[in-house]
């Protein structure tokens, strides 16, 4: 049978499994996207997180993007060893102050116009009133879990 048959395209009656598939779809889409990069997705949002906060503690990007410190510190030793995250803080502080680094700030700026094509891609696709009621509804997905 051909996976790709609108058979198996249908949904499912398990919300959970709807959510989850989109969820892989889109996340695979970006990362063909930006694969020019190097980067994927997930360092693409690290990168871009750290640039717009500035120096920022690990528990502050953890917060702003809405990650267990874990999966960020796992995330963030990957880009530290490509040298483009850096800490900042004076010798002896307790909390890290990430930053990018010069080719972090190049990395990050060749990967933002291809994630900027990637949102182009999914606004013609979806059109723009139903990519902005989709982004309503998982901002209300979001609040089910305090």
């Amino acid at each position: 049978m051909n996976n790709t048959s609108s058979e198996n395209k249908a949904s499912s009656v398990c919300n959970c499994i709807n959510l989850r598939r989109a969820s892989l779809v889109i996340t695979e889409l970006y990362d063909r996207y930006l694969a020019p990069s190097g980067l994927n997705n997930s360092q693409f949002s690290l990168l871009r997180h750290i640039d717009r906060l500035g120096p920022a503690s690990v528990s502050d990007v953890a917060l702003v993007m809405r990650l267990d410190r874990t999966t960020l510190v796992r995330n963030l030793k990957a880009m530290e060893q490509q040298g483009y995250v850096e800490d900042t803080a004076a010798k002896g502080s307790r909390s890290r102050q990430l930053t990018l680094t010069e080719s972090g700030k190049a990395v990050h700026a060749a990967a933002g116009q291809l994630w900027d094509e990637a949102q182009g891609f999914v606004e013609q696709s979806l059109g723009k009133e139903d990519l902005a009621a989709l982004t309503v509804l998982l901002s209300k997905v979001e609040t089910l879990m305090p």
